[in-house]
C-alpha cells in the first residue's frame, strides 16, 4: 500500500537549525521543500529534534518494543543465538522484525563459531549478511582470523571481532583491581583487551583487510585503535554506555546486572575512553543488548552470565554525553546511526534527500528515571537501574510508516 506523503514542521536538526522535511514513497524528498503534494500528512515537531532512526550494532536478541522505545529502527544481530552460520538462518533472522524494524544479521565467522572452520560467508552474504562477525569471543588461532579477515574483504565485508585474549581472561569474571580484590573475584589484567587488539592489527596490516573492534574498553586498546588509525589501517571500534558512564565499583555489593562482556574497567580507563569519544578514536555508540532473565542474573555472581539490556537507555544516555559537553549532538548521531549505517553498506543514518525515512523525533529535555521492573525489553538487566535520565524518542518512522 503507497503511503501518502508525509511533512514534518517545525523540527530541530541535530545543528540546531529548524527546518521541514518532506518524506514521498517511503524515502526523504527534500528539506524545506518548495512545493508541498497534495493529500500530504502533517507533522508538527513543535521544536523537538529530528534525528534518523538508530542503527544498534551488535545485539543479541530481536527485541521490538524495547528497540521503538529507544529509537532504534535497525539492529545488526550477532551470530550467537543459532549460531548463524548458514544461509538459511540467516535469511530467517533478516525477517525477524519487517516491516516495522528491519534487522541486519552478521554472519557467524566459524561454522558453530568455534574458531576453527570458516562458515559459508559468501552464502550467507547472499541470503542478507551485511559483515562477518566472531561472536562473544575472539578466533583464537592467527591462522584461522587471518583466513577469515581475507575472505569477508574479498567479499566486501568488515569483520567485527571481540577483543580479548582467552589465555588471560578464561574463568575471569572482573577485571583486576581492588575491587575484584575486594570481593573475592576471579579476574584478568585490562590488558587482555590490548593483546587481543594487537595481533588482529598485525593482520590487518598483513591483509589490508578491514575490521570493526565491538567494544574497546581500555586506555591500552584504544591507543592501538588510535595509532593504527593514524597510519592509515582499515579499523574501527565501538563501545556501549556501560563502559563510558561506569566503573568498576559498579559491582560492589555482588551485582549482577553490571556483570558485562568485557567487564567493566577501572575509572582511568571509563575517564580514556570519554576522551576517545570526544577525540574521534571510538565510532560507533551501541547498546549492547543482552537481555536476560531471573535465571541467569539471579545467581553468584561468578556464576550468573554477562550482559545487559541496553536498547531502552542507549539514547538516553547518549543524550548525556552531549549534555557533558564530550560530543555534539550530530556527532552523536554519526555514533549512533550515519557510521554504522556505513560500515553496513547501507544507504540510511544521515537526513539527506534520497535516504531511506528512518526517522526519530526526540524530546531532548524529558526526565524520567530507569527502572529495571518497567522495561519494555523481555528482561530488565540493565546496570543504570534506577538511574535519572532526560531525553526520549517520541515519534518513530520506518521508511517513511509511523510505528511509535
Amino acid at each position: 500500500m503507497e503511503l501518502n506523503p508525509l511533512l514534518i514542521t517545525n523540527a530541530r536538526l541535530l545543528g540546531g537549525e529548524t527546518v521541514s522535511l518532506l518524506v514521498a514513497h517511503g524515502r526523504i524528498a527534500a528539506l524545506n521543500p518548495a512545493e508541498i503534494p497534495d493529500g500530504c500528512e502533517r507533522i508538527d515537531a513543535k521544536g523537538q529534534w529530528l534525528a534518523p532512526g538508530i542503527i544498534d550494532l551488535g545485539v543479541f536478541a530481536t527485541d521490538k518494543p524495547a528497540f521503538h522505545f529507544g529509537g532504534i529502527t535497525r539492529a545488526a544481530l550477532m551470530p550467537d543465538s543459532g549460531p548463524l552460520d548458514n544461509s538459511g538462518l540467516v535469511e530467517r533472522a533478516a525477517k525477524g522484525g519487517k516491516p516495522d524494524l528491519w534487522v541486519h544479521p552478521l554472519a557467524a565467522a566459524t561454522k558453530g563459531l568455534a574458531g576453527k572452520e570458516l562458515a559459508e560467508i559468501g552464502l550467507m552474504k547472499q541470503a542478507g549478511a551485511r559483515a562477518v562477525a566472531t561472536g562473544r569471543a575472539r578466533i583464537a588461532d592467527a591462522g584461522v582470523m587471518r583466513r577469515v579477515l581475507a575472505y569477508a574483504a574479498a567479499l566486501g565485508l568488515t569483520v567485527i571481532a571481540h577483543a580479548e585474549d582467552e589465555g588471560l581472561t578464561h574463568g575471569a569474571v572482573a577485571t583486576d583491581g581492588e575491587m575484584a580484590t575486594r570481593l573475592g573475584l576471579a579476574s584478568a589484567p585490562a590488558i587482555a583487551e590490548a593483546m587481543a587488539i594487537a595481533r588482529d592489527l598485525c593482520l590487518v596490516e598483513e591483509t589490508g583487510a578491514p575490521i570493526h573492534f565491538r567494544q574497546v574498553t581500555t586506555a591500552r586498546g584504544l591507543g592501538l585503535v588510535r595509532e593504527a588509525k593514524a597510519r592509515g589501517l582499515p579499523v574501527t571500534c565501538g563501545i556501549t554506555p556501560a563502559h563510558l558512564f561506569l566503573s568498576d565499583t559498579a559491582i560492589g555489593d555482588f551485582r549482577t546486572f553490571a556483570r558485562l562482556s568485557p567487564p567493566l574497567r577501572s575509572e582511568d580507563d571509563r575517564h580514556a575512553c570519554l576522551a576517545a569519544v570526544a577525540d574521534g578514536t571510538i565510532d560507533i555508540l551501541a547498546s549492547g543488548h543482552d537481555p536476560r532473565g531471573p535465571e541467569d542474573k539471579r545467581l553468584p555472581f561468578a556464576e550468573a552470565l554477562p550482559g545487559m539490556a541496553g536498547a531502552e537507555t542507549l539514547l538516553a544516555m547518549g543524550l548525556q554525553l552531549v549534555r557533558d559537553g564530550h560530543v555534539t549532538p550530530a556527532r552523536l548521531f554519526d555514533l549512533l546511526a550515519a557510521n554504522p549505517a556505513k560500515l553496513l553498506g547501507l544507504d540510511v543514518g544521515r537526513l539527506a534527500p534520497g535516504c531511506e525515512a528512518d526517522l526519530i523525533l526526540i524530546n531532548d529535555g524529558t526526565p524520567w528515571q530507569v527502572d529495571a521492573k518497567k522495561m519494555a525489553a523481555w528482561a530488565g538487566n540493565t546496570p543504570f537501574d534506577g538511574m535519572p535520565v532526560q531525553g526520549r524518542a517520541t515519534m518513530l518512522w520506518k521508511g517513511g510508516q509511523r510505528i511509535r
